[in-house]
Parts: structure tokens; C-alpha cells; sequence
């Protein structure tokens, strides 16, 4: 039997900290859910339960392949040891795969090529698997890996709203399901996916009752927040991802032709439709900004009322990024700490979040930095 182990408060912060930037070497790969492997989202990654948290750790990246941490084999009762060297210092667990991924639909589309279970309780999919940006290698965005699960017959081109409709009620009837995460490849039309998100969400909240987030750039016009808001859309996400211009030019080109001022101004449009604290941002923390450029931004979307969901870098296989190392966990702590006490002074807290990536949180330990803050 796996021996109980206890941590304060600050300690299992810090430890999710840790295990998100190193990763973690696991003893039996085959222990609950399976781990993703590239797509869109958080990949390379395995869902793992720390104190009652589920978090995505690394753990098919070449940083994770040399961690520090290691997982021991789960007892009869589904524990296992988080050991650092050869002390074990947590007990873990992992999430089991969901029962929705046992069925397909009539055409004989596996769900799970339709929609995935990320950390324990949120569905997640990509409704265009396709991107423009992808799709031009002067123009990807040199991070993503949203071509990677399509070439490897994992997921599919295009969910349509039926099918997304489908699995959304059998996840939340089989698995309890409480929230999903809509993204998309941006398409060449000057919506940039916001109405192919409407329709999904019309579709998915006709089926059942499941709060929203839709993920996409800025659309041309700001008049899409009120369309996708009267579609069902609960929450959205608009993703800088990186925010010093010239590494924007670097890493994401063709994104980068949408600059920050438009990200800005269509943060304010969408606030206003949305509420303060239902639109949020991705920044990926570990690809060159500083953490005062971090910090310096994230207080300008607060001011916004927009939720900066800063989460470590991770370098995905396969990726023109690969190599590129991930975040130390000193790095992401400066980073963190302070962004959790701004934002739990602002009053904008993840779990106020209707739904999405944010409200989520298990790509980055900043919730739980809000709770220290509190």
C-alpha cells in the first residue's frame, strides 16, 4: 500500500509548479487515461490528480524524459508515490479513461475522434482541425502541433455540429462532464472561425445544457461577440501566446499579422459582451519574454477584465520548437505568484469562469497561486 504523504498548502502549489516545467517519468505509462501525443491543446501531456487537482504534466517531451520526478506504479487502490529521486514525497493519482470513448456514431466515428476528455471533468475539441497558419511553413506558428493528430488518423478534419452535439450529451450523462472547450484552426475567411464555433455551439447547447468556451483570433468584426454569444458561446478565448512583437514575428508570423492593438481592442469589445472575467488569453510563458513583459500585460488585460492564463512552454515533438527548453520552475514562480495575487485582487478568479481553459486550469498551477494569494 502506498504510504500517505502530506504537503501544506504553498508546497503543492509549488510542486505543480515544478512538475509542469520538468514533467514527469512514469513507471507504468499504461496508469489511467491515456497520455496525447501532438494536436491541438494541451499535448505530450498526461492528466495527473496532485492533492485533488488534475493537471496536465509532460510527459513524452525530452525535458520530461530526464526529470526528476518519478511516478510509481499505482497500488490496488489506484495510488501511486510521486518520488524525487529515490524519496517519495506526494501521493498521485491518474484519471481513468472516459466511458464516452467506447462508443462511435452510426458512421463509425470513433467519439474520441470527435471530442477528448482533458484533466477530469472538461471535453475539449478542435472543430477544424485545418489551419491557414499551419498550413504555410513561412506562416505556422512554429509551436503548434495542430496537424499532428490528423496525419496520425487520431481526429478527424471537420466535427460537424451533430456529431459535436453527440458526444457533448454522452460525456456529460457517462462521465459528468461539467464544461467544453470549443477551438478551431483559424479558416481563410475574415470571421477567423467565429462562425463555424456559432454553429457548433447552437448544435451542442440544443443537445444538452453544458457551459461554452469558443476559442479563436479575432474576428473582423466585433459584431461576431454578440453572434457568438446569442449562439450559446458562455466564455471566450482569444490567445496572444506571445507577446513581444519581434518574437511574435519569430515564432508565430502569420499570426503575428493580427497585432496586439487589434487583440486589445477586440478584448474590450468582447468584455462588454461577455463580462469581466469571461474573456481570457493564453501566454506562453518560456518562449523569450521577460517576466517583467509577462507581468506588464497581464495587469493591462486585468484592467480589461480579461483573465491572462499564463501557462508554461512545452515543446512538442515534431514541432520546429522541439528542442527549445522548457521553462524552469523558478521562472514560472516569478511569474505566477505575483500574477495570482493580481488577479485575486482584481477579483477575477478562475472558478468564477464559466467555462474553458481558465476555469480548467490544469495546463498551469496559476489558480492555485490565487488561492494562496487569498
Amino acid at each position: 500500500m502506498t504510504p500517505a504523504l502530506t504537503l501544506s498548502r504553498l508546497s503543492v502549489t509549488e510542486l505543480r509548479t515544478e512538475l509542469q516545467s520538468v514533467g514527469l517519468r512514469l513507471l507504468d505509462p499504461a496508469a489511467g487515461a491515456a497520455s496525447r501525443r501532438g494536436g491541438a491543446g494541451p499535448s505530450d501531456h498526461k492528466a495527473v490528480t496532485v492533492d485533488g487537482v488534475t493537471i496536465m504534466v509532460p510527459v513524452h517531451t525530452n525535458t520530461a524524459w530526464h526529470s526528476p520526478y518519478v511516478a510509481s506504479s499505482p497500488d490496488g487502490k489506484g495510488t501511486s508515490a510521486l518520488m524525487r529521486g529515490a524519496i517519495p514525497i506526494a501521493n498521485i493519482s491518474f484519471p481513468k479513461a472516459p466511458r464516452f470513448y467506447a462508443l462511435q456514431t452510426m458512421e463509425g466515428v470513433p467519439y474520441s475522434h470527435i471530442a477528448t476528455l482533458h484533466s477530469a471533468d472538461v471535453l475539449a475539441t478542435t472543430v477544424l482541425q485545418t489551419c491557414i497558419r499551419y498550413e504555410s511553413r513561412r506562416k505556422t506558428c512554429k509551436f503548434c502541433a495542430i496537424g499532428q493528430s490528423l496525419a496520425a488518423g487520431r481526429t478527424i478534419a471537420r466535427k460537424t455540429p451533430e456529431q459535436l452535439a453527440e458526444v457533448a450529451r454522452a460525456a456529460v450523462l457517462l462521465d459528468g462532464v461539467k464544461h467544453m472547450v470549443l477551438t478551431t484552426g483559424t479558416p481563410p475567411t475574415p470571421d477567423r472561425g467565429a462562425a463555424i464555433l456559432c454553429e457548433s455551439a447552437f448544435a451542442i447547447k440544443a443537445a444538452v445544457d453544458l457551459p461554452i468556451q469558443a476559442q479563436c483570433e479575432p474576428p473582423d468584426d466585433d459584431r461576431w461577440f454578440e453572434r457568438m454569444k446569442a449562439s450559446g458561446i458562455d466564455t471566450l478565448g482569444m490567445h496572444l501566446e506571445v507577446v513581444t512583437p519581434a518574437l511574435r514575428e519569430r515564432i508565430m508570423p502569420g499570426k503575428a499579422a493580427v497585432p496586439i492593438s487589434r487583440y486589445m481592442a477586440a478584448f474590450k469589445a468582447a468584455v462588454a459582451v461577455f463580462g469581466r472575467g469571461q474573456v481570457s488569453t493564453y501566454i506562453l510563458a518560456g518562449l523569450g519574454d521577460s517576466v517583467e513583459t509577462i507581468l506588464s500585460i497581464s495587469k493591462e488585460l486585468v484592467e480589461l477584465g480579461v483573465y491572462p492564463f499564463v501557462v508554461p512552454f512545452v515543446p512538442i515533438t515534431g514541432t520546429p520548437l522541439e528542442d527549445h527548453p522548457a521553462p524552469p520552475p523558478d521562472f514560472m514562480k516569478a511569474i505566477l505568484k505575483p500574477l495570482g495575487a493580481m488577479i485575486s485582487a482584481a477579483g477575477m478568479r478562475s472558478a468564477d469562469i464559466k467555462a474553458g481553459c481558465g476555469k480548467c486550469g490544469a495546463c498551469s498551477s496559476l489558480s492555485s497561486y490565487e488561492e494562496v494569494a487569498a
